[in-house]
């Protein structure tokens, strides 16, 4: 009789509380092993991640320097006008090639050695190959092909550059699904044009911003300004929607449709507490640039991308993990190339309202610190995430609803080998 091998747990220490995906162990996010683990399933595992924008690198020879995870990364766009993408380690002795944020050259070249690179990633030359006055260099068999740098496979859809490790992830848009393709292509399927961007250091685990920006919970009741000013309430049409695979979701509201509810006053929210007028109104002053009337939109694509629409204001957000309790988050602010000088002027304006000291945006550079440091010293304790249900499903008439978290861990759970979702 055959006997099944066993299978070692994925973590040995990490026993996953019941009640699925509305209960989340707080070691998750402070435990350097888990944190490790993360980096070979999901950064280096099958799953299609977040590069850079095309309109970064528009002309022949521009070179853009990103990450997957704790891994560097290069994209370039060749003389053939081709776009490549290739981890940013010299096959030699491992130096980063590409040192700058964006460049344009004609080939990559590390700085230790000399060794150059097609754009590509294919070894063009090698410093002293032969040797000097026929001694030294490198051995006869030495063969140039053999020392690339290493690719990723990549996929452009909706003007975004992605690339995966893994000769197993599924095509983008299968990834991606129906519903979540869709959207993304919205917002962003057009020609577009980079209008600011910076970046900032968050002391949290990065999942815990993975949550953040799911949680359309804590939207109006965190942040005064979008309540005060009724640029995002619950109280407004608006919805979820989850794709196929639950570990992507679309947040939207339709600030035409607010009607002021009574539960703001009933429950003491702190963000409805306050009659203030802006000094200056045309900061929220903007055109419906959709049919469908939605003015303010969060949408991922597990794990670490955001796009977002608050009034006209556009922009891509990415999270890069910098250790257990670090993560960097940058901010990209875009508009579209037939925008007029009017639009983009407002467009601009309105990039206040986010980023790292927007007027929206400010509070969550501190509200997932608050959560590292209160579950640090808490790892066999977990998570309540029981909003608007038990499962994570799309809910198209109200936002009050933790279901596209739990969505985030369906598919953390899954690519991890932690269960399934429950």
């Amino acid at each position: 009789m055959h006997t099944p091998q066993q299978v070692a747990p994925p973590h040995p220490s990490l026993t996953w509380p019941e009640g699925g995906v509305t209960r989340v162990p707080f070691q998750v996010f402070s435990d350097p092993e888990i944190y490790a683990m993360e980096q070979q399933k999901i950064f280096r595992g099958p799953i299609w991640h977040y590069l850079c924008l095309e309109a970064e690198i528009p002309n022949k020879g521009d070179v853009r320097t990103t990450w997957l995870g704790d891994t560097p990364i290069i994209v370039t766009r060749d003389e053939e006008d081709r776009v490549h993408a290739m981890i940013n380690r010299c096959a030699h002795k491992g130096a980063l090639v590409c040192l700058k944020d964006h460049d344009n050259q004609r080939s990559l070249t590390c700085v230790y050695h000399a060794w150059n690179y097609a754009l590509d990633g294919r070894l063009k030359t090698v410093a002293f190959r032969n040797g000097v006055r026929g001694k030294g260099g490198m051995p006869d068999d030495f063969d140039p092909s053999r020392h690339k740098l290493e690719p990723l496979r990549i996929e452009r859809f909706g003007g975004i550059v992605f690339g995966t490790l893994s000769d197993e992830t599924e095509p983008l848009q299968q990834f991606l699904g129906e519903k979540i393709s869709a959207f993304l292509a919205r917002n962003m399927d057009k020609p577009l044009k980079v209008l600011g961007k910076h970046s900032q250091i968050i002391h949290n685990n990065w999942k815990l911003y993975a949550e953040n920006v799911r949680d359309s919970y804590h939207a109006t009741l965190l942040h005064t300004f979008y309540t005060t000013f009724q640029v995002n309430r619950l109280d407004m049409d608006g919805g979820i929607i989850l794709s196929d695979k639950k570990w992507h979701h679309i947040s939207y509201s339709k600030r035409a449709t607010l009607e002021a509810s009574a539960e703001y006053q009933e429950s003491n929210v702190h963000s409805a507490q306050y009659d203030s007028q802006l000094d200056g109104p045309a900061l929220l002053e903007a055109w419906n640039a959709y049919e469908d009337n939605i003015t303010h939109s969060i949408q991922t694509v597990f794990p670490t991308l955001v796009i977002q629409l608050t009034l006209n204001s556009l922009a891509v957000r990415f999270f890069v993990p910098r250790g257990v309790d670090k993560t960097e988050l940058f901010w990209i602010f875009l508009g579209h190339e037939d925008d007029t000088p009017e639009q983009e002027k407002m467009r601009v304006m309105q990039a206040n309202l986010t980023g790292a000291a927007g007027l929206v945006a400010l509070e969550d550079g501190c509200i997932n610190s608050f959560v590292q440091r209160g579950t640090y010293g808490s790892p066999d304790r977990a998570a309540f995430i029981e909003m608007g249900g038990r499962v994570a499903e799309s809910n198209e008439s109200s936002r009050a609803t933790e279901a596209a978290v739990r969505g985030f861990w369906h598919g953390y759970r899954d690519i991890m080998g932690l269960g399934g979702a429950a």
